[in-house]
């Protein structure tokens, strides 16, 4: 398993697009909490709603561009017939597969991480007074609400992986998992 994750981890890190979806799911998440915020009044009795919900707002944006990034891992390289190589060094489909979703788990762990304590901190940021005090990482709820929010961009980030396995094309994965995410909501 340790050639198959070192080669995961090369292959995406020598990559430009991977790193420019983490980034932009960390700079999106924070941008449209900030916006959430921003627009939340504030009096002394509260703000009138769950504060710690309306600042990971931006983690519904920042889970498309999680969703994009897992898509891509896999079917980019059955697009471009890479694919081949890596079942080559890696002869085991499981293998390859558990390796992707590891290398995976851990770059969205940790941007979304970041995503997460950035809306955090911007929210705390940009509340007056009575809404701050509800954004202490200390607050049960608070803390919970962020490790949920963590996980819940990795489980989606392994559900494009999954799809993106099962369909083999970047474009009907990606479109069937905003679908998913997006759409049936809606309906």
């Amino acid at each position: 398993m340790r050639p198959a994750l070192h080669a995961e981890w090369t292959k995406i890190r020598t990559v430009a697009g991977p790193r420019w979806l983490l980034l932009g799911t960390v700079a999106a998440t924070v941008a449209l909490s900030t916006v959430a915020t921003s627009v939340v009044h504030c009096t002394a009795r509260g703000c009138g709603g769950d504060t710690t919900k309306i600042t990971l707002m931006g983690v519904h944006l920042g889970q498309a561009l999680v969703a994009i990034l897992a898509v891509l891992i896999i079917s980019g390289e059955y697009g471009s017939g890479m694919i081949c190589t890596t079942l080559t060094a890696t002869p085991r489909r499981t293998t390859a597969l558990a390796a992707k979703a590891v290398t995976l788990t851990g770059l969205v762990a940790v941007a979304g991480t970041l995503a997460v304590a950035g809306s955090l901190l911007a929210g705390w940021l940009t509340l007056p007074g009575p809404g701050r005090q509800a954004l202490s990482p200390a607050d049960g709820p608070t803390l919970r609400a962020a490790a949920g929010s963590v996980l819940y961009l990795i489980l989606i980030a392994l559900l494009g992986l999954g799809v993106a396995t099962a369909v083999r094309d970047s474009a009907t994965g990606i479109g069937l998992v905003l679908g998913l995410l997006y759409v049936v909501p809606i309906i």
